[in-house]
């Protein structure tokens, strides 16, 4: 039978050290460990933590790997139930939404850099494609953000009628496309570049100017209109 948290010196349990110490001179089991409260008779809460971290098998995401497992997966492990997989996957989400700006409307997105920086912690860490639709006005600012598909580890199945659905529901003038690599690899494919020259015919159609097209991947991003432009002055 483990030393149960409680028996540990005042000054070793994670609460007490996380009081006076501060949070950044705790491990991260003894983050989960606050998170999770209590653990089994067999094992601790920083124990239990430390079978959580277990998880991630590649160890090159760090902790990250938390945004992106199920509930199904952490219940897995003896100890841990549908309420503490909840709270760990709550956890997870705030993470998110803290790297995101409080109100991205108003912000105006002069080079592909300004909206990279904005979707970038959002979709590094995602282990399927997800296609989003940026909305903005006259000066570039955005007025909206919306999923338009979320697709498997490969590809997101895009359809041009459904990303125009929002543009032209706002009478918007201009829109940008972002979708994400979950390989991490930002560089666009053949059918990435393929589409992107279709969305630009069929808004062209209709007096929308698409802006761009940016891929996410992990630290890095790439716009296809660039790339574009920059193949063709080769």
């Amino acid at each position: 039978m483990s030393t149960k948290i409680k028996e540990l010196p005042e000054l070793e349990r994670p609460y007490e050290k996380l009081q006076w110490y501060g949070e950044k001179a705790l491990s991260n089991a003894e983050l989960l460990a606050i998170i999770i409260k209590t653990g089994t008779k067999q094992e601790t809460s920083v124990q239990l933590a430390q079978k959580i971290l277990n998880l991630n098998d590649t160890q090159s995401e760090g902790i990250n790997f938390l945004r992106n497992i199920s509930i199904e997966e952490l219940m897995q492990i003896n100890g841990i139930g549908k309420v503490k997989a909840i709270q760990l996957k709550a956890v997870g989400e705030l993470a998110n939404r803290m790297t995101m700006p409080n109100h991205y409307k108003k912000i105006i997105v002069k080079e592909p850099y300004d909206l990279a920086k904005i979707m970038m912690e959002e979709l590094r860490f995602q282990k399927r494609e997800i296609a989003k639709i940026v909305v903005l006005n006259n000066k570039n600012e955005i007025l909206k953000i919306k999923d338009i598909a979320i697709g498997g580890s490969n590809f997101a199945n895009l359809c041009i009628k459904d990303i125009l659905e929002e543009p032209i529901k706002m009478k918007a003038p201009k829109i940008i496309l972002v979708h994400n690599h979950p390989s991490g690899d930002a560089t666009p494919s053949e059918q990435d570049i393929e589409f992107t020259n279709h969305l630009y015919d069929a808004t062209a159609l209709l007096g929308i100017q698409l802006l761009d097209h940016l891929v996410i991947g992990n630290k890095t991003y790439t716009s296809i209109f660039s790339k574009i432009v920059l193949e063709t002055e080769k």
